[in-house]
């Protein structure tokens, strides 16, 4: 998929450039946008992580409605220099499928893009333990299917994919299992392929059944 990286900054932040190596930078104005269409794919084909500035609500309302206007099928990303929660709500509401810090690392870009490109969401981890709190509240589902998934699982997979329904980052699930990152991530995708699950929020639904082990 193409990265469009749209900012008012003169140049991309190098860790853009590092996930990125090959994405188009592109100021703010419509015409600038328009190019950008018709020079780039398939609007499926692209990602826009749009880069917050001193106008922020405005800018994001105004920058997203624009995109997906000429875009339909764009998946969007918004970076913010100082993120909050409610910013990133907003932004989901209003259509993008990804709100991070501006200065997040390549590495964790390129997850995020994994992720949005399966169809599924990114938000800050504290966002997200939220998100998780307030939906299986809303949500649950039976012992028995909450079981039958389970049951698809490896007894590692098994025990990643319940901290993570937790809303447990990475970190805190590789100190809670004595296990390093590099496997907690290893388990996560075999277990959304395993699952069917587009994101953390997804399998925490999926996984909402008040279950107990």
């Amino acid at each position: 998929m193409q990265d469009i990286f749209i900012t008012k900054l003169p140049a991309g932040i190098d860790s853009w450039t590092k996930a990125f190596p090959k994405s188009t930078l592109a100021a703010i104005v419509p015409e600038v946008l328009e190019r950008v269409a018709t020079k780039s794919k398939a609007a499926e084909s692209c990602i826009f992580w749009l880069h917050m500035n001193e106008d922020r609500q405005q800018w994001m309302e105004n920058t997203i409605a624009a995109i997906m206007k000429n875009h339909q099928g764009a998946k969007i990303v918004v970076l913010a220099n100082v993120p909050n929660h409610a910013e990133s709500i907003h932004a989901l509401k209003l259509g993008a499928m990804g709100y991070c810090h501006a200065h997040i690392a390549p590495a964790v870009l390129k997850e995020i893009k994994a992720v949005i490109s399966h169809g599924g969401l990114w938000v800050g981890q504290d966002i997200l333990q939220a998100l998780i709190e307030t939906s299986t509240k809303l949500v649950t589902n039976r012992p028995e299917q909450v079981d039958t998934l389970l049951g698809k699982l490896t007894k590692r997979e098994k025990e990643v994919a319940l901290e993570a329904a937790k809303g447990s980052s990475n970190k805190e699930i590789a100190r809670i299992l004595s296990i390093t990152e590099r496997t907690v991530k290893a388990h996560l995708a075999s277990t959304f392929e395993r699952l069917r699950a587009k994101d953390r929020l997804q399998l925490a639904l999926m996984l909402n059944g008040n279950y107990k082990h």
